[in-house]
C-alpha cells in the first residue's frame, strides 16, 4: 500500500497531543521556524498549552489536522492514533518508545506495535520511538527539541533512524542547506524508503541523504532508486553495521535486521546510491551535490600556495578513485603567463605566493586549471580567525574563475574550523562549493562518482518462511545440479568404496583427480590427489577418511582460478561473491560482491576490480582466460539460484578453473533447506 504523506510533511495545520515539556517544545519550535498555519494543542484537562487554546479531544478539534505530534505514553498513544485515523487526519508522529525496540525488556512491545499499526489503518505514522520531522521550506517543525534548521527555498532532505543524530546534523556549521529532516524510529508502518520517496515529490529537494541502520522491504528501496533516478535526485547513504558491535546496537535500537555489510554494500551499489562512512563526509557530499552536482568525471585539480598542501592533496586522493590529469601544453602556457617563470607547473599546483593579493592573476591561473576534463577544481585555503583581509583575494579569485569557466570549483580548508561561516556563505552565493577538511572534501568528491542508474532487474528474494534444517549435497550431486543449468564440469564418475575405482576410471582420460566426498576441507584432510592414472587410484584412496569418491579428468591448462559463490542474506537478497579462488582465496582476500540477478556488465566490472584481473587478461605474455566462458559459468550459478530461491542457503564453486577456452568447476558445494 502506498500512503500519501503530503499533508504530514507539508502541513497547514498541526495538532499536539499532550501537555508536558516535550509537547510545549513542539509548539515553540513550530512558532520559531515561522509556521503560519493553525496550531491545536489537545489536552483533556488544560485549557491552554504554550499560549494556545487546548481542545479536550481529537473529536473537538476545529478540523482534521494535517500533522499531529503525539507526546503521551505508549498505551495512550494507540487510541489517539485510532481517533486521528477515524477523523481523516493527514498523519502522525508517535514520540513514545517501549514498542518493538524494547521487546527484550518488555515482551508486550511487539503486540503494542501491532496494535498501533492496526489503529492507524491507512493514515501514515512516523515511528514510534522517533522525534518527527522538520520542513524548513514551508516552516513546519513537528519536533520536540532544539534544532538548527532555518527557512530556505531549496535544499537537501535528510532521513535518519536516530533522533539524536538528526539533531546534530541540523546544527552543522558547514553551509549545508537542509530542507527536510525526519526521523523514522521503529518504522512500524512506513518503510524508510517510503518516507524518502515522499520527499522526492517536492521539486525543491536537490539531494537525499539517508542514515540507515537496516534495510526492510527491498521492493520499496528499488522503487525509491527508480524514482530518484527518474527525477535526477542523487542519493547519499550512511549505512552503519559494518562491525559486530554496530550490528548489535542496531538490533537493540530499532529491532532492525542489519544483515551483512557485504550485502548492504552490494545493495547500495545496485541502487545507484553513493555510500559514505561518517557524518562529516555525509554532509560534505550532500553540500557538493546541492551546489554543483556529481562530478562529471573522476578527475580533480588542486591549487595551493604551499608545496606541503599540494603534497597533502595528492596523498589524500591516493586510493580514492580520483586522479589528477596531467597539464596540457595549452594549460602550461596559460599558467606561465599568469605565474611567471619561477613556478614549477604541475597538478596539484603549488603557485607559491608570487601573485598573492592579485585577484586577477589568481583568477587567470585558477581558470587555466579548470578544463573540461577536470570534474572538480580545489583551491586549498585556510582562513585565519582574525584579520582575514589578505585572504579575500583567494575568495574573489575562486568565484571569478568559476564564473569565467562555468566549471565546478571548490575552496577547501585543510582544517575544517578554518573556513569561517561568513566566507562559506560568500562562496555559496558565488557558486563555489565551500568544503571543510581535505579528507572530507576528497571523500565527498569521490562519493559522487558512485552515483549511477539503478539496476532495472528486480532483486531475487526468497520467500519469508523460516529456513528449515539444511543439508549439504555431495560434490557430485552439487555439480550435477549446477550442470543442468549450463555449468561446465569435468568428466567424472562417482564411486562407492575402493574396489572398483580403477575399473570405473577406465572411461576417463588421464591425468585424473581423486577426491573424497563428504569432507568440508578436502585439501587439509588429504582427500585430494592429483595427476593420477587409473592404476594409482586404490592406493591414493587408502588413507582418505571416507568411503565415497569422485574421480575426474584433471583440468591442467588453467591460467587463473576463481571462487564464485552465493549466500542468502535475509536482509539484502542473494549475495554473489566473485573472488580469487583455489588456495589463494584466504591468502589474497580478493573479492567483489553483487546481488542476484547480476548483469554481464556488472560482472565484468567486478572481475576487472580483482587483484588477479591481470591473470584473466593475459599476464606477461600468458594466454588470457575466456571471459565469455566465465560469464556463462556465473550465469549457470545464477540460474540455479533463481530456480531454488525457496530452499537455497549457500552455493559455491571453488575453484572455477579458467582456461583459454573454458571455465570449469573443479569443486562445488550446495547447502539448502531439506524439503
Amino acid at each position: 500500500m502506498t500512503r500519501d504523506l503530503s499533508r504530514l510533511i507539508r502541513p497547514k495545520s498541526i495538532a499536539v497531543v499532550g501537555g508536558g515539556a516535550w509537547c510545549a517544545e513542539v509548539i515553540r519550535q513550530t512558532e520559531k521556524i515561522g509556521f503560519n498555519g493553525a496550531i491545536w494543542p489537545v489536552h483533556p484537562k488544560s485549557s491552554d498549552v504554550a499560549g494556545h487554546k487546548a481542545y479536550p479531544s481529537i473529536d473537538a478539534l476545529p478540523a482534521s489536522p494535517d500533522a499531529t505530534f503525539i507526546g503521551i505514553n505508549r498505551r495512550a498513544t494507540i487510541p489517539i492514533v485510532k481517533d486521528l485515523a477515524a477523523n481523516g487526519a493527514g498523519g502522525a508522529v508517535c514520540f513514545a518508545s517501549g514498542f518493538s525496540e524494547a521487546v527484550a525488556e518488555d515482551a508486550s512491545g511487539n503486540e503494542l506495535q501491532a496494535d498501533l499499526v492496526a489503529a492507524a489503518g491507512d493514515m501514515p505514522i512516523l515511528g514510534p520511538n522517533c522525534y518527527g520531522l522538520i520542513n524548513a521550506l514551508d516552516g513546519a517543525a513537528i519536533w520536540p527539541d532544539q534544532h538548527g534548521c532555518k527557512r530556505l527555498d531549496s535544499g537537501v532532505a535528510i532521513l535518519t533512524q536516530s533522533s539524536n543524530i538528526a539533531i546534530n546534523l541540523t546544527n552543522q556549521q558547514r553551509g549545508v542547506p537542509i530542507a527536510y529532516v525526519a526521523t523514522c524510529g521503529n518504522m512500524a508502518q512506513l518503510n524508510q524508503a517510503d518516507i524518502a520517496a515522499a520527499f522526492l515529490d517536492d521539486p525543491r529537494v536537490t539531494a537525499l541523504g539517508l542514515h540507515i541502520e537496516g534495510f526492510t522491504n527491498l521492493r520499496a528501496w528499488e522503487a525509491l532508486a527508480a524514482k530518484a533516478h527518474a527525477k535526477g535526485i542523487p542519493v547519499v547513504v550512511l549505512k552503519v553495521g559494518a562491525s559486530d558491535e554496530a550490528q548489535a546496537a542496531t538490533v537493540s535500537h530499532t529491532a532492525s535486521l542489519a544483515g551483512s555489510d557485504t550485502g548492504a554494500a552490494a545493495l547500495i551499489t545496485r541502487l545507484g546510491f553513493a555510500r559514505v562512512h561518517d557524518l562529516p563526509v555525509f554532509l560534505e557530499t550532500l553540500k557538493l551535490l546541492h551546489l554543483s552536482g556529481p562530478l562529471s568525471t573522476p578527475t580533480i585539480a588542486s591549487i595551493s600556495c604551499s608545496g606541503g598542501e599540494a603534497s597533502l592533496m595528492a596523498d589524500t586522493a591516493l586510493h580514492s578513485g580520483l586522479t589528477f590529469p596531467t597539464l596540457t601544453d595549452e594549460q602550461r602556457t596559460q599558467l606561465a603567463d599568469a605565474l611567471g617563470p619561477m613556478v614549477a607547473l604541475a597538478n596539484p599546483l603549488d603557485y607559491h605566493t608570487y601573485i598573492w593579493r592579485d585577484a586577477d592573476a589568481m583568477t587567470q591561473a585558477w581558470s587555466a586549471m579548470m578544463t573540461s576534463d577536470v570534474g572538480l577544481t580545489f583551491s586549498v585555503v585556510d582562513y585565519p580567525p582574525e584579520n582575514r583581509t589578505d585572504w579575500d583575494c583567494a575568495t574573489d579569485a575562486a568565484i571569478k574563475a568559476h564564473k569565467t569557466t562555468s566549471r565546478p570549483m571548490a575552496v577547501v580548508a585543510s582544517l575544517p574550523e578554518l573556513l569561517p561561516a561568513d566566507v562559506t556563505q560568500t562562496l555559496i552565493e558565488g557558486g563555489v562549493v565551500p568544503m571543510h577538511g581535505l579528507r572530507e572534501a576528497i571523500s565527498a568528491a569521490a562519493a559522487t562518482t558512485q552515483i549511477s542508474a539503478p539496476e532495472t532487474a528486480p532483486l531475487a528474494l526468497a520467500p519469508t518462511a523460516p529456513p528449515q534444517a539444511a543439508q549439504v549435497l555431495t560434490e557430485h550431486e552439487a555439480k550435477t545440479a549446477l550442470a543442468t543449468h549450463g555449468l561446465d564440469t569435468p568428466r567424472s564418475v562417482a564411486v562407492a568404496g575402493t574396489d572398483t575405482l580403477a575399473e570405473k576410471a577406465g572411461q576417463l582420460t588421464p591425468p585424473l583427480v581423486l577426491k573424497g566426498q563428504g569432507i568440508a576441507h578436502k585439501t587439509e584432510a588429504g582427500a585430494v590427489k592429483l595427476k593420477l592414472i587409473a592404476a594409482d587410484l586404490p592406493a591414493a584412496a587408502k588413507h582418505m577418511p571416507t568411503n565415497s569418491f569422485l574421480i575426474e579428468e584433471m583440468i591442467d591448462d588453467g591460467v587463473a582460478e576463481l571462487l564464485i559463490g552465493v549466500t542468502h542474506d535475509p536482509a539484502h537478497g542473494f549475495v554473489l561473491t566473485i573472488a580469487a579462488g583455489g588456495t589463494l582465496t584466504e591468502v589474497l582476500t580478493d573479492s567483489a560482491s553483487l546481488l542476484i540477478p547480476a548483469s554481464h556488465e556488472t560482472i565484468r566490472d567486478a572481475l576487472s576490480s580483482l587483484k588477479i584481473a591481470p591473470l584473466l587478461t593475459g599476464y606477461r605474455g600468458a594466454p588470457p582466460a575466456n571471459i565469455n566462458a566465465i560469464l556463462r559459468a556465473i550465469d549457470a550459478l545464477q540460474a540455479y539460484v533463481l530456480a531454488n530461491l525457496d530452499s537455497l542457503q549457500e552455493a559455491e564453486i571453488n575453484p572455477l578453473i579458467c582456461t583459454p577456452t573454458r571455465a570449469v568447476a573443479a569443486d562445488a558445494l550446495i547447502r539448502k533447506d531439506m524439503s
